[in-house]
C-alpha cells in the first residue's frame, strides 16, 4: 500500500520544476525574519507566500544529556514553483524588509525559456532585449582633443549654446532672404513652400504612451519637460506614444512641448483630432511611427490587464481587451504611399505648421525611406530606432534576435546624406540602447558626430527618473503585465500611487541639466559651442578595426 502511495506521489509531481530551472532564487534567512509579512505582500507576482512547515528538532539537556528529538510547528517565507508565479528578481521584497532577511538571488544556470512558453505562444516580456555585452556606443572614444592647433573652448566659463533643430532645414540658396543695402532681408512674395522648424535640445523623451506609463509617470515626466522649459531655458520636448493625451493638456499652452504620435493602431486621435480648433498651442511635431526598434516587424500591443478606465476612456475602447497595432498602417503599403499621404495629411491638419516625420525599425532598408524622404518636402525628419530600444510588451525572440544596432544604421544614413548633398537637411534622430550602461551624455555625443541631428531616450528616463528595476538579466521585465512593482508601467491604483510624480520630475530636470553640463565638456575640447558637431567624425576612435571600418572613423589603441 505504502509502495503504491509513493509511486502515485511520484507520478503526479515528476513534472513538476524545482527552484533550480528558475531565473531568481529567493534567499530567505530564518534567524533575521521576523514574520511582520511584508515581503509577501508587495510581491507583484506572488513568488512568495507565508507557509507553515513541521521542522525536526534535536537537542541535549541535562548533566547525562540523551538527544531528544521533537518537532515544532514554524512559520516560513517559501518561494512558490509555479512557473506562472516565478520570482522576476525585482527585489521589491528586500526593498520593505526592516532586517535583510531575504533577498533574490540570480541562478545563471536557469532554464527559464523551456518552460515559460504555454499554448503554443511564445513568451512575451516587457523591458528591453537581455544583452550585458558593451555595446559599441560605449566602446567609442572622443580623441579630438584640441590643444594649440585649435581654439579649445572652457566649458565652464565659455558660453554655449547645446541646441538642434527638428524640421527640414533649407540649403542656403533657397533661404527666402535676400540682401539688401548690407543687410539679410525676407523676400516678401514666397513662392516657395518653407518647411516649419522647431529649435530643440538634442536629447528628446521618446515615445511613452499613456497606457504603457502610469498616470503618476507621465504626469511626472511632463510636469518635468515642462519645467525645462519655461524655469531652465532647456527645450527638451517628448514624445506622447501611441495612445493619445489627456484633453486637458491637449488644449493648454504645454502642448507646444510634446510630440504627437500617431500609429497603426490610431488609438487616441479621435480626441486629438476633435481637440485641433480648440488648441492653443501647436505641438512641437507630429510622428508617425511605422516600426520599434525592440520589435522590428511587429506591431505594438497594450495587454488587456493595462487597459483600465482611464486607458479605455482616453482611446475610445472598451475595457481589459487587448490593444495591438499592425505591423503597418493598413491604409499604406508602400513608402511612396506613406510619404504621400500621411506626412502630407498630417502636415495639412495642422496648417503646414507642424514638422511631420516618420519613425521607423533600425533596419538595412532604412537606407530607402531616407531616400524617399529627401525627395518630400514635407517629410521633417527621420527617426530610426535601434535593435536595443525597449518596450512595454513583445516577443522574447522579437526582442533579442530581431533588429539593427543604431550606431552603425545612423551612419550609413548619414554618409547616404552626404553623398546627396544633403547632410543637416534632413534631421535624423537616433534611438536605441542609448544610455544603456548610464553613459547618457557620451552615447548622445557620440551619435550626433556618427549624423544624428538629436537622440531619443525611453529606458534611460524610467530607470534614472524613476528607479525601474529591469536590467539585462532578465530582471523584473514585468512591463506588458500591469504588475510593475515601482509603478511606472502599471494602470493598477495600488502600485502607481507607491510612484510620486513630483519626484519624478524634480529628476526629469536633474538628468536633463547634468547631461547639459556633460554634453559642453565633451564639445568644449572641439572647439564647437553655438552648433552640434553632426558627422564630425574626426572627432571619434575605437579599439577594434572592423568596427572602425564600418563606422568609418579612426582605429586608436
Amino acid at each position: 500500500m505504502e509502495s503504491t502511495a509513493r509511486q502515485l506521489y511520484e507520478l503526479n509531481h515528476n513534472h513538476d520544476n524545482s527552484l533550480k530551472e528558475f531565473p531568481y532564487i529567493v534567499r530567505w534567512k530564518d534567524h533575521r525574519c521576523t514574520r511582520c509579512g511584508r515581503c509577501t505582500a508587495v510581491c507583484p507576482v506572488k513568488a512568495i507566500v507565508p507557509a507553515v512547515k513541521v521542522k525536526r528538532f534535536v537537542q541535549s539537556e541535562g548533566d547525562m544529556p540523551m538527544p531528544s528529538v521533537s518537532r515544532k510547528v514554524i512559520q516560513v517565507v517559501e518561494q512558490v514553483t509555479d512557473m506562472d508565479r516565478v520570482c522576476v528578481g525585482c527585489a521589491t521584497c528586500s526593498l520593505v524588509c526592516p532586517n535583510d532577511a531575504i533577498e533574490p538571488e540570480f541562478n545563471p544556470q536557469n532554464k527559464f525559456l523551456f518552460y515559460k512558453n504555454k499554448g503554443g505562444e511564445g513568451y512575451k516580456r516587457g523591458g528591453r532585449r537581455n544583452d550585458p555585452s558593451v555595446s559599441t556606443l560605449d566602446r567609442l572614444k572622443f580623441t579630438r582633443i584640441s590643444m594649440l592647433t585649435d581654439p579649445a573652448l572652457d566649458a565652464g566659463r565659455h558660453e554655449f549654446k547645446i541646441r538642434s533643430f527638428l524640421g527640414r532645414i533649407l540649403p542656403a540658396e533657397e533661404l527666402p532672404i535676400k540682401i539688401v543695402d548690407g543687410k539679410l532681408a525676407l523676400e516678401n512674395h514666397i513662392e516657395k513652400f518653407i518647411p516649419p522648424v522647431r529649435e530643440i535640445f538634442p536629447i528628446m523623451i521618446g515615445s511613452m504612451s499613456i497606457g504603457a506609463l502610469s498616470p503618476h509617470m507621465w504626469e511626472g515626466l511632463a510636469m518635468g519637460v515642462s519645467y525645462l522649459n519655461e524655469v531652465e531655458g532647456l527645450p527638451v520636448i517628448m514624445c506622447s506614444g501611441e495612445g493619445g493625451m489627456p484633453p486637458k493638456l491637449l488644449k493648454s499652452r504645454f502642448l507646444k512641448y510634446f510630440i504627437l504620435q500617431i500609429a497603426s493602431g490610431y488609438f487616441g486621435w479621435d480626441e486629438i483630432i476633435h481637440a485641433i480648433a480648440d488648441m492653443v498651442e501647436d505641438p512641437a511635431g507630429i510622428e508617425i511611427k511605422y516600426g520599434q526598434g525592440a520589435k522590428p516587424g511587429d506591431g505594438g500591443l497594450l495587454m488587456a490587464q493595462k487597459v483600465m478606465n482611464l486607458i479605455a476612456k482616453i482611446r475610445g475602447v472598451p475595457m481589459s481587451v487587448d490593444l495591438a497595432s499592425p505591423p503597418t498602417h493598413q491604409t499604406m503599403y508602400s513608402i511612396e504611399e506613406s510619404v504621400a499621404k500621411m506626412i502630407q495629411s498630417m502636415s495639412m491638419a495642422f496648417g503646414f505648421r507642424v514638422p511631420v516625420y516618420p519613425k521607423i525599425s533600425g533596419t538595412k532598408t532604412a537606407k530607402s525611406v531616407l531616400n524617399n524622404l529627401a525627395k518630400n518636402p514635407f517629410a521633417s525628419a527621420l527617426s530610426i530606432d535601434g535593435e536595443d530600444g525597449g518596450t512595454g510588451a513583445a516577443y522574447n525572440v522579437s526582442m533579442d534576435k530581431m533588429g539593427h544596432p543604431i550606431a552603425s544604421n545612423i551612419r550609413e544614413c548619414y554618409l547616404d546624406l552626404v553623398r546627396q548633398g544633403k547632410q543637416n537637411e534632413l534631421p535624423l534622430i537616433a534611438a536605441g540602447g542609448i544610455g544603456k550602461k548610464g553613459n547618457l551624455a557620451a552615447n548622445a555625443a557620440a551619435l550626433i558626430m556618427l549624423g544624428a541631428s538629436a537622440v531619443s531616450i525611453g529606458k534611460y528616463i524610467m530607470q534614472a527618473a524613476a528607479g525601474c528595476f529591469g536590467d539585462e538579466y532578465n530582471r523584473c521585465n514585468l512591463c506588458n503585465t500591469g504588475y510593475c512593482p515601482r509603478g511606472i508601467t502599471t494602470q493598477d491604483p495600488k502600485l502607481y500611487r507607491r510612484l510620486d510624480p513630483d519626484k519624478v520630475a524634480e529628476r526629469v530636470v536633474e538628468i536633463f541639466k547634468s547631461a547639459d553640463v556633460e554634453l559642453k565638456k565633451i564639445f568644449a575640447p572641439m572647439g564647437r559651442s553655438t552648433e552640434l558637431p553632426i558627422g564630425m567624425s574626426d572627432g571619434l576612435s575605437i579599439d577594434d578595426k572592423a568596427m572602425a571600418e564600418r563606422l568609418e572613423i579612426s582605429y586608436a589603441c
